[in-house]
Protein backbone atom coordinates (compact mmCIF):
# COMPACT_ATOMS: atom_id res chain seq x y z
CA UNK A 1 0.00 0.00 0.00
CA UNK A 2 0.98 3.67 -0.64
CA UNK A 3 0.60 5.73 2.74
CA UNK A 4 1.40 9.48 2.39
CA UNK A 5 2.04 11.34 5.64
CA UNK A 6 2.14 14.78 5.89
CA UNK A 7 3.84 16.28 9.26
CA UNK A 8 7.13 14.94 10.74
CA UNK A 9 6.54 16.22 14.15
CA UNK A 10 6.03 13.28 16.91
CA UNK A 11 3.10 11.56 15.51
CA UNK A 12 3.97 11.87 11.75
CA UNK A 13 7.63 10.15 12.97
CA UNK A 14 6.09 7.51 14.77
CA UNK A 15 3.76 6.79 12.56
CA UNK A 16 6.14 6.94 9.62
CA UNK A 17 8.49 4.02 11.69
CA UNK A 18 5.66 2.17 12.32
CA UNK A 19 4.25 1.70 9.22
CA UNK A 20 8.05 1.40 7.51
CA UNK A 21 8.17 -1.70 9.55
CA UNK A 22 5.51 -3.44 7.97
CA UNK A 23 6.75 -2.86 4.49
CA UNK A 24 4.69 -0.24 3.13
CA UNK A 25 5.28 2.42 0.52
CA UNK A 26 5.61 5.12 2.63
CA UNK A 27 6.39 8.90 1.46
CA UNK A 28 6.70 11.99 4.38
CA UNK A 29 5.89 15.72 3.38
CA UNK A 30 7.45 18.30 6.04
CA UNK A 31 8.92 21.84 5.33
CA UNK A 32 11.84 20.99 7.90
CA UNK A 33 14.59 19.55 6.74
CA UNK A 34 16.25 18.25 9.89
CA UNK A 35 13.40 16.66 10.89
CA UNK A 36 13.60 14.29 7.66
CA UNK A 37 16.63 13.52 8.08
CA UNK A 38 15.89 12.06 11.37
CA UNK A 39 12.93 10.04 10.25
CA UNK A 40 15.30 8.82 6.99
CA UNK A 41 17.64 7.88 8.89
CA UNK A 42 15.47 5.08 11.19
CA UNK A 43 13.27 4.58 8.48
CA UNK A 44 13.06 2.71 4.66
CA UNK A 45 10.83 5.73 3.47
CA UNK A 46 10.98 8.37 0.72
CA UNK A 47 11.03 12.49 2.24
CA UNK A 48 10.01 15.45 0.78
CA UNK A 49 10.73 18.91 1.47
CA UNK A 50 7.97 21.19 1.29
CA UNK A 51 6.49 24.18 2.53
CA UNK A 52 2.38 24.43 2.74
CA UNK A 53 1.84 26.93 0.56
CA UNK A 54 3.12 24.51 -2.25
CA UNK A 55 1.79 21.21 -1.49
CA UNK A 56 -0.31 21.10 -4.65
CA UNK A 57 2.75 20.61 -6.62
CA UNK A 58 4.00 18.08 -3.66
CA UNK A 59 0.86 16.11 -3.89
CA UNK A 60 1.66 15.61 -7.60
CA UNK A 61 5.45 14.43 -7.32
CA UNK A 62 4.39 12.23 -4.64
CA UNK A 63 2.18 10.65 -6.26
CA UNK A 64 -1.20 11.21 -4.42
CA UNK A 65 -3.70 10.21 -7.09
CA UNK A 66 -1.98 6.33 -6.58
CA UNK A 67 -2.19 6.53 -2.50
CA UNK A 68 -3.90 4.33 -0.80
CA UNK A 69 -4.05 6.56 2.56
CA UNK A 70 -3.27 10.12 2.95
CA UNK A 71 -2.43 11.13 6.62
CA UNK A 72 -2.04 14.98 8.00
CA UNK A 73 -0.92 15.54 11.38
CA UNK A 74 -0.12 19.19 11.06
CA UNK A 75 0.10 21.22 14.04
CA UNK A 76 -2.74 23.13 12.18
CA UNK A 77 -6.11 21.59 12.07
CA UNK A 78 -7.46 23.41 9.77
CA UNK A 79 -4.46 23.08 7.35
CA UNK A 80 -4.92 18.74 7.57
CA UNK A 81 -8.76 19.22 7.12
CA UNK A 82 -7.86 21.46 4.08
CA UNK A 83 -5.49 18.92 2.47
CA UNK A 84 -7.39 15.71 3.23
CA UNK A 85 -9.69 17.48 1.00
CA UNK A 86 -7.57 18.20 -1.29
CA UNK A 87 -5.87 14.98 -1.51
CA UNK A 88 -8.98 13.41 -2.29
CA UNK A 89 -9.84 15.45 -5.05
CA UNK A 90 -6.73 14.37 -6.41
CA UNK A 91 -7.67 10.82 -5.92
CA UNK A 92 -6.40 9.77 -2.81
CA UNK A 93 -8.54 6.72 -1.68
CA UNK A 94 -8.95 7.51 2.43
CA UNK A 95 -7.67 10.96 3.75
CA UNK A 96 -7.27 10.97 7.71
CA UNK A 97 -6.86 14.36 9.64
CA UNK A 98 -5.94 14.82 13.01
CA UNK A 99 -7.83 17.91 14.93
CA UNK A 100 -7.23 20.02 17.89
CA UNK A 101 -11.05 21.14 18.44
CA UNK A 102 -13.23 18.78 19.38
CA UNK A 103 -16.42 20.32 17.94
CA UNK A 104 -15.09 19.02 14.82
CA UNK A 105 -15.77 15.21 16.16
CA UNK A 106 -19.73 16.52 16.80
CA UNK A 107 -21.11 13.65 14.75
CA UNK A 108 -23.00 16.44 11.69
CA UNK A 109 -19.52 17.91 11.14
CA UNK A 110 -17.91 14.14 10.96
CA UNK A 111 -20.52 13.72 8.35
CA UNK A 112 -20.04 17.03 6.22
CA UNK A 113 -15.87 16.69 6.57
CA UNK A 114 -16.79 12.86 4.71
CA UNK A 115 -18.99 14.39 2.12
CA UNK A 116 -15.69 16.69 1.57
CA UNK A 117 -13.50 13.99 1.06
CA UNK A 118 -12.23 13.81 4.79
CA UNK A 119 -12.30 9.71 5.55
CA UNK A 120 -11.61 9.91 9.04
CA UNK A 121 -11.01 12.63 11.63
CA UNK A 122 -8.75 12.01 14.46
CA UNK A 123 -8.61 13.85 18.24
CA UNK A 124 -5.62 12.45 20.28
CA UNK A 125 -7.07 14.02 23.26
CA UNK A 126 -9.88 12.15 22.85
CA UNK A 127 -8.48 8.74 22.68
CA UNK A 128 -6.50 9.70 25.63
CA UNK A 129 -9.28 10.36 27.70
CA UNK A 130 -10.83 7.35 27.16
CA UNK A 131 -7.63 5.36 27.83
CA UNK A 132 -7.63 7.30 31.60
CA UNK A 133 -11.07 6.51 32.07
CA UNK A 134 -10.34 3.08 31.22
CA UNK A 135 -8.04 2.65 33.85
CA UNK A 136 -9.89 4.89 36.62
CA UNK A 137 -12.28 2.49 36.66
CA UNK A 138 -10.55 -0.52 37.63
CA UNK A 139 -7.62 0.75 40.44
CA UNK A 140 -5.26 -2.08 40.31
CA UNK A 141 -4.63 -2.75 36.70
CA UNK A 142 -2.00 -0.91 34.53
CA UNK A 143 -3.73 -1.52 31.31
CA UNK A 144 -6.86 -2.44 30.69
CA UNK A 145 -8.17 -3.15 26.92
CA UNK A 146 -12.15 -4.46 26.39
CA UNK A 147 -12.99 -6.42 23.80
CA UNK A 148 -16.43 -6.33 22.74
CA UNK A 149 -18.03 -4.56 24.65
CA UNK A 150 -15.98 -6.07 27.59
CA UNK A 151 -17.17 -9.90 26.29
CA UNK A 152 -13.21 -10.30 26.67
CA UNK A 153 -10.51 -8.28 28.62
CA UNK A 154 -6.99 -7.73 28.33
CA UNK A 155 -5.26 -6.71 31.64
CA UNK A 156 -1.69 -5.36 32.74
CA UNK A 157 -0.64 -6.09 35.77
CA UNK A 158 2.70 -5.49 37.95
CA UNK A 159 3.03 -8.63 40.08
CA UNK A 160 4.05 -8.37 43.47
CA UNK A 161 5.09 -10.52 46.58
CA UNK A 162 1.77 -11.35 47.86
CA UNK A 163 0.32 -12.72 44.00
CA UNK A 164 -0.95 -16.25 45.15
CA UNK A 165 0.66 -17.54 41.41
CA UNK A 166 4.28 -16.92 41.92
CA UNK A 167 6.85 -19.49 41.59
CA UNK A 168 5.22 -22.50 39.87
CA UNK A 169 5.37 -23.71 36.59
CA UNK A 170 2.54 -21.70 34.25
CA UNK A 171 1.79 -25.53 33.02
CA UNK A 172 0.54 -25.58 36.53
CA UNK A 173 -1.27 -22.33 37.16
CA UNK A 174 -2.26 -21.29 33.69
CA UNK A 175 -3.86 -24.68 32.62
CA UNK A 176 -6.24 -25.02 29.49
CA UNK A 177 -9.12 -24.78 31.60
CA UNK A 178 -8.44 -21.58 33.81
CA UNK A 179 -10.23 -18.86 33.36
CA UNK A 180 -7.60 -16.82 32.14
CA UNK A 181 -4.76 -16.83 29.65
CA UNK A 182 -1.47 -15.28 30.05
CA UNK A 183 -0.39 -13.70 26.88
CA UNK A 184 2.74 -12.03 27.80
CA UNK A 185 5.26 -11.33 30.50
CA UNK A 186 7.66 -8.34 30.39
CA UNK A 187 10.63 -8.78 33.12
CA UNK A 188 12.92 -6.21 33.26
CA UNK A 189 13.68 -4.76 29.40
CA UNK A 190 12.44 -8.55 27.89
CA UNK A 191 9.42 -9.39 26.23
CA UNK A 192 8.34 -13.19 27.35
CA UNK A 193 5.85 -15.31 25.31
CA UNK A 194 5.35 -17.75 28.34
CA UNK A 195 5.20 -21.43 27.89
CA UNK A 196 4.49 -23.96 30.62
CA UNK A 197 7.64 -23.74 32.06
CA UNK A 198 7.84 -20.22 32.75
CA UNK A 199 7.43 -19.16 36.06
CA UNK A 200 6.06 -15.64 37.11
CA UNK A 201 8.46 -13.50 39.18
CA UNK A 202 8.12 -10.88 41.67
CA UNK A 203 8.43 -7.02 39.63
CA UNK A 204 7.03 -9.21 36.57
CA UNK A 205 4.51 -7.10 34.44
CA UNK A 206 1.79 -9.68 33.24
CA UNK A 207 -0.81 -9.39 30.25
CA UNK A 208 -3.63 -10.89 30.55
CA UNK A 209 -7.27 -12.42 28.90
CA UNK A 210 -9.98 -13.00 30.48
CA UNK A 211 -13.72 -12.40 30.70
CA UNK A 212 -15.70 -10.13 32.73
CA UNK A 213 -16.96 -12.70 35.03
CA UNK A 214 -13.91 -13.69 36.59
CA UNK A 215 -12.59 -10.48 36.81
CA UNK A 216 -13.39 -9.69 40.80
CA UNK A 217 -10.73 -13.40 41.21
CA UNK A 218 -8.27 -11.98 39.04
CA UNK A 219 -7.84 -9.01 41.45
CA UNK A 220 -7.49 -11.87 44.21
CA UNK A 221 -5.42 -13.60 42.42
CA UNK A 222 -2.52 -11.48 41.83
CA UNK A 223 -2.79 -9.61 45.23
CA UNK A 224 -4.45 -6.58 44.69
CA UNK A 225 -7.49 -7.32 47.10
CA UNK A 226 -6.69 -4.03 49.37
CA UNK A 227 -6.84 -1.54 45.83
CA UNK A 228 -10.08 0.93 46.54
CA UNK A 229 -12.49 1.21 43.87
CA UNK A 230 -11.91 5.11 42.26
CA UNK A 231 -14.21 7.99 44.06
CA UNK A 232 -12.21 11.22 43.69
CA UNK A 233 -9.01 11.96 41.56
CA UNK A 234 -6.90 14.67 41.26
CA UNK A 235 -6.18 16.02 38.02
CA UNK A 236 -2.73 17.97 37.35
CA UNK A 237 -3.27 20.32 34.03
CA UNK A 238 -6.15 21.97 32.91
CA UNK A 239 -6.04 21.52 28.99
CA UNK A 240 -8.06 19.88 26.56
CA UNK A 241 -7.34 15.90 27.87
CA UNK A 242 -8.24 16.82 31.05
CA UNK A 243 -11.51 18.67 29.60
CA UNK A 244 -12.43 15.46 28.18
CA UNK A 245 -11.74 13.49 31.16
CA UNK A 246 -14.03 14.94 33.73
CA UNK A 247 -16.81 15.53 30.94
CA UNK A 248 -17.12 11.21 30.72
CA UNK A 249 -16.28 10.60 34.67
CA UNK A 250 -18.57 7.68 35.67
CA UNK A 251 -21.33 7.79 37.59
CA UNK A 252 -20.28 8.28 41.02
CA UNK A 253 -17.02 9.49 40.98
CA UNK A 254 -15.30 13.11 41.22
CA UNK A 255 -12.62 15.25 40.45
CA UNK A 256 -10.37 17.98 41.64
CA UNK A 257 -8.08 19.84 38.46
CA UNK A 258 -5.55 22.02 39.23
CA UNK A 259 -4.38 24.39 36.49
CA UNK A 260 -2.21 27.40 36.84
CA UNK A 261 -3.33 29.46 34.04
CA UNK A 262 -6.50 31.44 35.71
CA UNK A 263 -8.36 32.40 32.53
CA UNK A 264 -8.39 28.50 31.46
CA UNK A 265 -9.39 28.14 34.60
CA UNK A 266 -12.55 30.46 34.16
CA UNK A 267 -12.91 28.48 31.01
CA UNK A 268 -13.05 25.23 32.09
CA UNK A 269 -15.74 26.21 34.77
CA UNK A 270 -17.94 27.16 32.10
CA UNK A 271 -17.16 23.56 30.85
CA UNK A 272 -17.78 21.34 33.62
CA UNK A 273 -20.53 20.06 35.59
CA UNK A 274 -19.46 21.85 38.85
CA UNK A 275 -21.32 19.72 40.89
CA UNK A 276 -18.88 17.08 40.08
CA UNK A 277 -15.72 18.96 39.29
CA UNK A 278 -13.38 21.58 41.15
CA UNK A 279 -11.27 23.99 38.98
CA UNK A 280 -8.37 25.01 41.76
CA UNK A 281 -6.36 28.13 40.19
CA UNK A 282 -2.90 26.53 41.74
CA UNK A 283 0.32 24.24 40.54
CA UNK A 284 -0.74 20.23 41.13
CA UNK A 285 3.22 19.89 41.40
CA UNK A 286 3.19 21.36 44.76
CA UNK A 287 3.26 19.15 47.65
CA UNK A 288 1.65 22.10 49.84
CA UNK A 289 -1.18 22.32 47.40
CA UNK A 290 -1.65 18.90 47.59
CA UNK A 291 -1.98 17.64 50.57
CA UNK A 292 -4.47 20.76 51.25
CA UNK A 293 -6.60 19.50 48.63
CA UNK A 294 -6.54 16.18 50.82
CA UNK A 295 -4.51 14.23 48.50
CA UNK A 296 -4.06 11.07 50.84
CA UNK A 297 -7.77 10.53 50.64
CA UNK A 298 -7.80 10.37 46.92
CA UNK A 299 -7.90 7.19 45.56
CA UNK A 300 -6.28 8.15 42.10
CA UNK A 301 -4.21 11.31 40.29
CA UNK A 302 -3.52 11.82 36.98
CA UNK A 303 -0.87 14.15 35.68
CA UNK A 304 -2.11 15.29 32.09
CA UNK A 305 0.56 18.58 31.47
CA UNK A 306 2.47 18.97 28.60
CA UNK A 307 5.62 18.53 30.27
CA UNK A 308 6.65 14.95 30.69
CA UNK A 309 8.92 15.22 33.78
CA UNK A 310 6.81 16.66 35.53
CA UNK A 311 4.01 14.45 35.00
CA UNK A 312 6.67 11.42 35.97
CA UNK A 313 7.04 13.28 39.08
CA UNK A 314 3.82 14.22 40.02
CA UNK A 315 2.74 10.86 39.99
CA UNK A 316 5.90 9.71 42.20
CA UNK A 317 5.36 12.37 44.72
CA UNK A 318 1.48 11.28 44.59
CA UNK A 319 2.60 7.74 45.25
CA UNK A 320 4.87 8.56 48.00
CA UNK A 321 1.70 10.29 49.59
CA UNK A 322 -0.23 7.44 49.69
CA UNK A 323 -2.30 7.38 46.06
CA UNK A 324 -2.72 4.01 45.37
CA UNK A 325 -3.79 4.36 41.06
CA UNK A 326 -1.78 7.41 39.38
CA UNK A 327 -1.67 8.37 35.49
CA UNK A 328 1.05 9.98 33.48
CA UNK A 329 0.64 11.26 30.00
CA UNK A 330 4.21 11.06 28.19
CA UNK A 331 4.68 12.42 25.29
CA UNK A 332 8.12 11.60 24.56
CA UNK A 333 8.80 7.95 23.62
CA UNK A 334 12.65 8.25 25.65
CA UNK A 335 10.64 8.56 28.80
CA UNK A 336 8.40 5.31 28.17
CA UNK A 337 10.78 2.75 29.98
CA UNK A 338 11.63 5.14 32.92
CA UNK A 339 7.97 5.79 33.77
CA UNK A 340 7.48 2.11 33.87
CA UNK A 341 10.25 1.80 36.28
CA UNK A 342 9.32 4.35 38.44
CA UNK A 343 6.18 2.46 39.41
CA UNK A 344 3.23 4.87 37.93
CA UNK A 345 0.38 2.77 37.48
CA UNK A 346 -1.05 4.08 33.72
CA UNK A 347 1.26 5.86 31.39
CA UNK A 348 -1.14 7.47 28.48
CA UNK A 349 1.13 8.27 25.11
CA UNK A 350 -1.27 9.92 22.28
CA UNK A 351 1.26 9.66 19.66
CA UNK A 352 0.65 5.44 19.66
CA UNK A 353 -2.94 5.66 20.13
CA UNK A 354 -3.52 7.67 17.39
CA UNK A 355 -0.94 5.60 15.47
CA UNK A 356 -2.78 2.52 16.60
CA UNK A 357 -6.65 4.42 15.17
CA UNK A 358 -4.53 4.82 12.04
CA UNK A 359 -2.99 1.16 11.69
CA UNK A 360 -6.19 -0.13 11.06
CA UNK A 361 -7.28 1.62 8.07
CA UNK A 362 -3.87 0.06 6.67
CA UNK A 363 -5.53 -3.92 6.41
CA UNK A 364 -7.57 -5.57 4.64
CA UNK A 365 -9.45 -8.19 7.28
CA UNK A 366 -12.13 -6.69 9.28
CA UNK A 367 -10.39 -5.60 12.32
CA UNK A 368 -11.97 -3.69 15.19
CA UNK A 369 -9.26 -2.56 17.35
CA UNK A 370 -5.92 -2.22 17.34
CA UNK A 371 -3.53 -1.34 20.53
CA UNK A 372 0.86 -0.46 19.70
CA UNK A 373 1.88 -1.72 23.44
CA UNK A 374 4.71 0.09 23.68
CA UNK A 375 6.07 -1.51 27.17
CA UNK A 376 6.30 -4.85 25.24
CA UNK A 377 7.10 -3.99 21.85
CA UNK A 378 4.03 -5.66 20.95
CA UNK A 379 0.90 -5.07 19.11
CA UNK A 380 -2.72 -6.72 20.16
CA UNK A 381 -5.79 -6.82 17.77
CA UNK A 382 -8.89 -8.03 17.57
CA UNK A 383 -9.99 -9.76 13.66
CA UNK A 384 -12.97 -11.24 12.78
CA UNK A 385 -12.51 -14.87 11.19
CA UNK A 386 -14.18 -14.81 7.78
CA UNK A 387 -15.76 -18.10 5.97
CA UNK A 388 -13.15 -20.50 4.82
CA UNK A 389 -9.78 -18.19 6.03
CA UNK A 390 -7.22 -20.67 7.26
CA UNK A 391 -7.77 -20.01 10.79
CA UNK A 392 -11.08 -21.85 10.80
CA UNK A 393 -9.33 -25.16 9.08
CA UNK A 394 -7.76 -26.57 11.92
CA UNK A 395 -7.18 -26.30 16.02
CA UNK A 396 -5.27 -23.75 17.14
CA UNK A 397 -2.13 -26.03 18.37
CA UNK A 398 -1.98 -26.99 14.12
CA UNK A 399 -2.00 -23.52 13.06
CA UNK A 400 1.78 -23.52 12.76
CA UNK A 401 1.76 -19.75 14.03
CA UNK A 402 5.13 -17.87 14.92
CA UNK A 403 6.17 -18.65 17.87
CA UNK A 404 6.03 -14.71 19.03
CA UNK A 405 2.42 -15.09 18.60
CA UNK A 406 -0.54 -15.82 21.08
CA UNK A 407 -4.23 -16.03 20.33
CA UNK A 408 -5.76 -14.62 24.00
CA UNK A 409 -9.31 -15.49 23.10
CA UNK A 410 -12.78 -14.71 21.18
CA UNK A 411 -16.03 -13.69 21.34
CA UNK A 412 -19.04 -16.16 19.55
CA UNK A 413 -22.08 -14.98 19.34
CA UNK A 414 -21.47 -11.98 22.29
CA UNK A 415 -20.06 -14.59 24.58
CA UNK A 416 -16.26 -14.19 25.78
CA UNK A 417 -14.43 -16.99 25.76
CA UNK A 418 -10.57 -18.22 25.99
CA UNK A 419 -8.20 -19.93 23.96
CA UNK A 420 -6.41 -22.85 24.05
CA UNK A 421 -4.39 -25.63 21.43
CA UNK A 422 -7.26 -27.62 21.22
CA UNK A 423 -9.98 -24.56 20.42
CA UNK A 424 -11.26 -24.23 16.56
CA UNK A 425 -12.28 -21.33 15.72
CA UNK A 426 -14.84 -20.66 13.54
CA UNK A 427 -16.37 -18.11 10.74
CA UNK A 428 -17.58 -14.93 12.44
CA UNK A 429 -15.71 -15.24 15.92
CA UNK A 430 -13.94 -12.14 16.83
CA UNK A 431 -10.26 -13.24 17.86
CA UNK A 432 -7.70 -11.69 20.11
CA UNK A 433 -4.18 -11.65 18.44
CA UNK A 434 -1.21 -10.85 20.71
CA UNK A 435 2.23 -10.42 18.34
CA UNK A 436 6.09 -9.59 19.71
CA UNK A 437 8.34 -9.15 17.27
CA UNK A 438 5.74 -10.00 14.23
CA UNK A 439 4.13 -7.81 11.57
CA UNK A 440 0.51 -8.29 12.58
CA UNK A 441 -0.26 -7.53 9.08
CA UNK A 442 1.33 -10.91 8.07
CA UNK A 443 -1.35 -12.55 10.95
CA UNK A 444 -3.78 -10.74 9.54
CA UNK A 445 -3.18 -12.99 6.32
CA UNK A 446 -4.86 -16.39 8.04
CA UNK A 447 -7.96 -14.53 9.04
CA UNK A 448 -9.63 -13.91 5.33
Amino acid sequence: MKVIIVGADAIGAHLAELFSKIKQNIIIIDEDEAKLERISSACDLLTIQSSPSSLIKTFKEAGVKNADLLISVKKDENLNLNLCVLAKAMGAKKTVARVENSEFTQPQFIEAFKQAGVSSIIYPDDLAAEDIISGLKMSWVRQRWDVYGGALTMLGIKLRENCTILGRPLKEVSTPDAPYHIVAIKRGTSTIIPKGDDMLLPEDYLYFMTTKDFIPEMKRLVGKEDYPEVKNVIIVGGGSTAERVVNRLPKGMTAKIFETNFARCEELNRMVDTSRVMVINADGRSVANLLEENVKQTQALVAVTGNAEANILTCMTAHELGVRKTVAMIENMDYMSIAGNADIGTIINKQALTASYIYQLLLNGDVRNIRDLLMVKADIAEFKACEGSRVTTKRVRDLGLPDSVELGGLVRNGVGMLVNGNTQIEAGDDVVVFCHDTNISRIEKIFI
